[in-house]
This record gives C-alpha cells, structure tokens and sequence, in this order.
C-alpha cells in the first residue's frame, strides 16, 4: 500500500497522516545548485501578530504576519511553515537528482535508475514529439474489445498500472488477524474527489459538475474525437460515473474499518459480479492463488455488476479511454493534455492560478517511483544521527507521558486501562528511514521513456504489493518516503513513523529551545501516537487486529467524549456558510488536542529534569508560552478558498486555522499562560477532552 493518497483508498484506516499542508504544487524557486530554500527559526517571531489577541485568536496572534513574508505564489493552491520545508527538501533534492543525472558511467545502478527517471520526466521536448504513441496500445486494446466478457483481461492489466477504472485492487493487512497479508478489492472508478461531488446540491457543486464533463469533453478531443462524439461520450461517462457513486460509500462511513472488512471468498465475490471473471482477473493481476479477498464493499460491486451489465459497450469503452488518460501521471501526458489536466484540477478546482515548475513535479514524481533510492542518497545530506537519536528521546519521553496519562484518567476502568498500557508499549517507533533499504533491482529505467518509466514503477509497485499476499509481514516497511515532510500511524502494524524530512527546522531544529521542539515535533509525536487510541485506532489492539477490547461502559464514556469534538468541529466555518465535518475529522482532531496534551506533559517532565525555569521569559516569552506559539506556527499559512473549500469535502484534516485554535481552547493551560479570562473564545467555560 503507497500511503501517499493513493489508489486504494479504503487504506485510509491503514495510514492515519499528520498531513501538514506541503506538497503538491510549489514555487519554482532556486536552480540546480543553488543554496535551498531558507528555513524559519523555531520560533519565528516576524509571524506573530502582535495587534491580535493571542485570547480572541491564537492563530491569527501566532500566524498573522506569515503571508506578508510568504504569499501564497501563483503556482500553490496554499502556502505555509510546511510548505517551506517541503520547498527545502525538494530543492535537495533536485541537486542530488543532478548530480545523478551528470555522473555518467561511474553511477550506482540505483543513481542510474533515479538520474534517468528524472531525466526522461524532464524532457518535455521527447514527450511532445512521441504525442499519444506511448498511449496506443491500450487505446488500441480498448478499441479492440468485442464484447464484454473480454473486459476481464483488460481491468487486469490495468490494476497493475493504476488505471482507475472500475475498482481497486491490491495487498492489505487482514484486520483481524495482522500476521496475515491479503488481497483485498475496494470501490473505485470516479473522477472527481469523491463520491459526494457528484450529488450535492447548490450553484458551487453544479457549476464543478459541468466544469468536470467539459474537462472530459476536452481531453476526448484532445486524443482524437470529433467535438460531437466527444460531448455525446462525455455525458455518457459522466452518467456512468454516478451510477457508479450512487453504489459508492462515502468518505465519513469508510472512516469506519468495521464498514469496510467484507472478508469472502472468492467464488461468493464470483457471484457477486458474473459480469467480470474473477479467477482470471487475479490470474492476469499475477495474484498467488487465493480462496479468500476482502471485499470492502460488496453492495458496490453487487451494483458494478448491474452497471456493466446495463451499459452499452461503445460507453465503457469510451470509459475506458477517459480513465487511461486521466489516470495517467501528468508529468508523462503532451502539452496539450497536461495543460488540460491542470486547468481543471489545480486551476478550477483548487484556485491554482500556474502550473508549478516541471523541475518540481519531475522531482515529486521520482520521489514517487523510487522513494528509497532517492531517500538513502537524502537521510545521508540531512539526517545525521543526532538527530535520530535526539527525536527518538522526544518519542520516548511523550510515550512515557501517556503512559502516566493513563493512569490519571478518571473515566477508563482498570480493566481496559491495562489493555491500553499493553497496547501502547508494543507500538514500534519508526524514526527517520528504514533498517533495510528497497530493492530496486527488477524496476527497468530507460532514458528518454518518461511515460514507459511511469508505467513500469507503478507495475512493479503494484507487484512488490501483491506478492506479499501470503508471506510473512514485514514490521520493518515503511509506507512514506525519507524525504517526506509528513508522519503516520499504521493501527494494523500498530506502529508511529516519522520520515527524516519532517524532522528538520521549523519542527525539529537541534538549535531551538526544548519548549519550541516540544510544541513542533512533540506535537507532531503526540499526533501519531494518540492515533492509536482515536475512534478509529482504539478498534485494533496492540497486536494490530480489529478487536474490541473495551468494556461496555468505557466505549460509551469514550463515545460521549468523542461527540463534544464533533459537535465543536462542527461548528468552525472556514469558508462561506461551509462547516468541518466534525465526524469525518474526528480521529485527526481527536489525535490533534490529545497529542499537544501528550507533548506539554512530556515537556514539563523535560523541563523538570533539566531545571528549567518556566515563569522565566526567553526573547520575550516564557517557556511554556513558546511551546504554544511552537505549536501553531506548525500551521502558519494561507489557502485559497476554492483550495479550503476542497480540503473540507474530501480530507480528514481540519483547516489549518483550526488545527491551532481547536487545540488550544480545549487546554486550559494555555489560557493561564497567556492570562486568558474564562468565556474568551480562546478559553471557554466548557472544554473536549479525549485523551
């Protein structure tokens, strides 16, 4: 499973991301060689707004002055602390990717392989020269399809190279027992976020709609239909894809990993679907020989059967030839098409004024393929092993606070109490970059092949996924990049993963005071780690299977616990008249406030054995007061509202302003570190606390 966002989307249980604002699109900025992108202090005092009331809006208070030093450039859809990071790391390593390119015959087979992918994805010129001949073959195999039952073959080969159509297939941990890898096959098949976008109502969702159908009308054009043909085809994929939502599960149920574990066999799936042969589907996808899948969602395929049944051939094969190109990595497609794609998913979709720099996607889209030959060459320049060492103290130490936590806890019985305790000791913590680097050795990488590159990474990928199906799991993988400027916990792994690239100035800075690295990292710490216990984690226990291990009473007490945080999230209003789903967000905030509560106990415990004095200021601001600002300046930034807008309606993360504000007003320890009176919205009378 590649925890980027990826194509299996039921996943989303399997990886529960810090997900700082950073990537996607970003400023072309230095060329190859240049210094990187200078980072901001710890605690960067020319953010703070000192006209705000740190008690009114510690956000605006912390953050206020940021895009006067930073606005959002025309090529992001938002900007922040994150993204400077992110800019940094990326600018390392687009000089690594140089030096890869230049160095001949005297390369590494690994410093061949990300020197030549990156080369080809640079070379515009080739990829406009060859136009839609690499594309061919599976249009023309599209194009040859007689009748449906020659479907089976096609979908096969393309799950291997990540064409979206239909339903994804891959690799999972079995969620009720993690020493086994399964195969696994979930819904799939739209093209727009998710499957709400296709029914909401109001001026802002129809205007998308029709947005979205012209964009597909343009790209049928752009391969060769007449504009007849390609309006008559675009209606009809646009019909088919919300028949196919209308069988889809929403994003807020699928938060539920009970909703989406369907384990059966393969036969009763068989049955489920006549229409697609399923013993050779898996046969073809080079699968093991399995009797049993989990099928995340059956009433989608129950319905995918009766869709391909009901649909004429001409529109699944027009279909067909719309999620080849959609599916397809921008960064491969001829001018006119990458423009296109862009025009409607970065500039319509999410305010995005300019394309960003290809050097920047072409970076990104190494990082994807080859993340740990990439990575290795990165930990080496920018991770030395203080830091390691220094940030696993971090972990340590705010593990040790929740273990004392616990104990405080006035609602939990002993009983599960223990549970608890027992699973928090077998989380495994992960820092930096793996033990044991990928094999890279069977991905083929030939220059001047950008989009055959593309195809053959995501194939081997999807390979090195299925072949774990059956084998021993390897508690030792790691699902981010080293570069990553991101964190995660894996609830079936039970395990907390912290990427070399997040752990770099602004949020761990060897150089900034403990306050400052305690309210950045530890916070970041404390996030993944209270995954574990969200409404989400808390399901598997420490060995990292779907069990219910609370008794009666303390589920209950942790469900009306939960409620005052949906019912708070609920009521923030980013954007318009549109509220956070404070359900769909709930495991994230939930892990926001208990993981800052984690890390100011973890600090505290710091501060004691170090004798620091806590009333004492430092340029201006005592300790703990740093701790906070150390905290909301992890979400310093601004973002378009189309982009907020977005973010609102398909991700499990609140908008910045409330990862800082939600926060805090739920601890009453900031409002006496910053003299807040009772009733200021920054310290209400009444408070959510989970963990």
């Amino acid at each position: 499973m590649d925890i980027r966002c990826q194509r299996l989307m039921l996943l989303f249980a399997l990886a529960i991301s810090f997900c700082l604002p950073a990537s996607a699109q970003s400023q072309a900025s230095a060329t190859a060689g240049d210094t990187p992108t200078q980072l901001p202090a710890s605690l960067d005092q020319r953010f703070i707004d000192t006209s705000a009331d740190p008690c009114t809006n510690f956000f605006q208070y912390a953050c206020g002055n940021f895009s006067k030093y930073y606005p959002i450039p025309s090529d992001r859809s938002s900007y922040g602390t994150g993204t400077l990071l992110f800019e940094h790391n990326e600018d390392v390593l687009r000089n690594i990717l140089g030096t890869a390119t230049s160095g001949g015959g005297n390369r590494t087979a690994n410093e061949q392989k990300i020197g030549d992918y990156y080369s080809a994805c640079m070379d515009s010129a080739a990829i406009d020269r060859k136009g839609l001949q690499p594309f061919q073959p599976d249009l023309d195999r599209i194009a040859a399809l007689k009748d449906k039952s020659e479907l089976t073959p096609l979908l096969a080969h393309f799950q291997l190279t990540n064409v979206n159509a239909f339903f994804g297939l891959g690799e999972q941990q079995d969620f009720k027992d993690a020493r086994k890898q399964i195969g696994v096959t979930d819904q799939g098949g739209l093209g727009l976020p998710e499957r709400d976008y296709y029914f909401r109502s109001g001026a802002t969702a129809e205007t998308t709609r029709k947005q979205y159908v012209q964009h597909i009308v343009n790209t049928l054009k752009l391969i060769g239909e007449s504009p007849s043909q390609a309006e008559s085809d675009a209606q009809a994929i646009f019909q088919l894809e919300t028949s196919l939502a209308k069988v889809s599960m929403d994003i807020t149920s699928r938060r539920d990993p009970k909703n989406v574990y369907h384990l059966m066999e393969v036969s009763d799936l068989q049955k489920l679907t006549p229409s697609l042969n399923w013993q050779l589907l898996l046969s073809d996808a080079e699968f093991p020989q399995i009797t049993q899948i989990n099928v995340t969602n059956p009433d989608f395929f129950k319905g995918l059967n009766s869709l391909i049944a009901s649909t004429d051939l001409n529109t699944i094969k027009a279909y067909l030839r719309w999620q080849v190109m959609a599916s397809a990595e921008s960064t491969t497609l001829p001018k006119a098409l990458d423009e296109e794609k862009f025009d409607f998913f970065g500039r319509k979709l999410r305010g995005q004024p300019e394309q960003q720099a290809r050097w920047k996607r072409c970076v990104q889209a190494t990082d994807n393929a080859l993340g740990e030959a990439l990575g290795q060459v990165y930990v080496a320049k920018e991770f030395p092993p203080s830091s390691k060492e220094a940030t696993l103290q971090m972990v340590h130490d705010i593990e040790s606070a929740m273990n004392e936590d616990l104990d405080s806890l006035d609602w939990m019985s002993p009983e599960t109490k223990t549970l608890a305790k027992a699973k928090l000791h077998a989380i495994a913590d992960k820092i930096g970059y793996p033990d044991h680097w990928r094999d890279y050795s069977k991905l083929i990488v030939k220059p001047g092949d950008a989009y055959g590159n593309a195809q053959r990474a995501a194939t081997f990928e999807n390979l090195r996924q299925i072949n774990k199906i059956g084998k021993p799991v390897d508690r030792g993988e790691w699902g981010m990049s080293p570069p990553t400027v991101n964190a995660y916990y894996d609830p079936s792994m039970n395990d907390i993963n912290f990427p070399a690239g997040i752990l770099q100035p602004p949020f761990y800075n060897p150089k900034g005071t403990d306050a400052e690295n305690y309210g950045h990292a530890g916070g970041i710490v404390g996030h993944e780690l209270t995954h574990g216990f969200d409404d989400e984690g808390r399901l598997f226990d420490g060995n990292g299977n779907l069990k219910d291990w609370w008794t009666p009473e303390d589920a209950k007490k942790f469900e009306e616990k939960a409620e005052c945080v949906v019912n708070e999230y609920d009521n923030f209003v980013p954007v318009d008249d549109l509220h956070v789903n404070g359900k769909l967000t709930l495991g994230e905030n939930t892990a926001d406030n208990g993981g800052l509560r984690l890390a100011f106990l973890a600090f505290l415990a710091d501060a004691k054995r170090k004798d620091i004095d806590l009333d004492k200021p430092q340029d201006g601001f005592t300790p703990i007061q740093q701790f906070f600002l150390g905290h909301a300046q992890n979400w310093c930034g601004t973002t378009r509202p189309q982009q907020v807008r977005l973010q609102v309606q398909t991700d499990p993360h609140s908008p910045r302003e409330f990862r800082a504000n939600g926060v805090v007003q739920n601890m009453p320890e900031f409002g006496k570190a910053f003299h807040c009176k009772v009733g200021q919205p920054m310290m209400p009378a009444k408070v959510c606390r989970v963990w």
